[in-house]
């Protein structure tokens, strides 16, 4: 019995108790502080979005900085390439003015038969070589071109990247915190 009369009187005077606890005499701070909240989580959301922004723009500056080493390697692939034909036709002009020189030389029928079959041989690889020369020249121009335009699209995003650093600066000195 003495249980049910002490747990009556608790149930009676606890709420009245806890009425007399919920006016608080200091309600202004109270809505400062929920008004400072209510400012700092904005300010949280508004720095994590800008967070996300940086995150997604490294990611696509990565990308970038990928695809202008693949634009140069291609670039350094290709005037390779078109140095190596211009050293083959530089060889085969030395062979030809030596095998033309052979031929004014030679008297043996037999034997000029088969220097004029091979400054003809000479020629057609020629001709072929610079056919080639041109292409590669051509392949070089494009890569370069190429080139030029993936660096032209990692220098826009790091312009990006640079305005987004001096957004995030400025958003930090705002709100009193300066970034190290």
């Amino acid at each position: 019995m003495r249980r049910a009369s002490f747990l009556i009187l608790v149930v009676l005077v606890l709420p009245g108790t806890a009425l007399g606890q919920a006016a608080s005499p200091d309600s202004q701070t109270l809505q400062d502080l929920l008004t400072e909240v209510r400012g700092l989580r904005q300010d949280l959301h508004a720095s994590l979005a800008r967070v996300e922004r940086a995150q997604i723009l490294l990611s696509r500056l990565q990308t970038q900085q990928a695809a202008v080493t693949r634009a140069s390697d291609r670039l350094d692939d290709m005037r390779s390439r078109l140095a190596d034909v211009q050293t083959n036709e530089k060889q085969l002009a030395t062979n030809l003015a030596r095998v033309q020189d052979a031929l004014g030389a030679e008297q043996d029928p037999a034997h000029r038969k088969e220097l004029e079959g091979a400054l003809e041989q000479l020629k057609r690889e020629a001709e072929a070589s610079s056919t080639e020369e041109q292409q590669r020249q051509a392949a070089e121009v494009d890569a370069e071109q190429q080139l030029r335009l993936e660096q032209d699209k990692l220098s826009t995003l790091e312009g990006q990247l640079d305005a987004l650093v001096r957004s995030l600066a400025s958003a930090a000195e705002q709100s009193g915190r300066v970034p190290r």
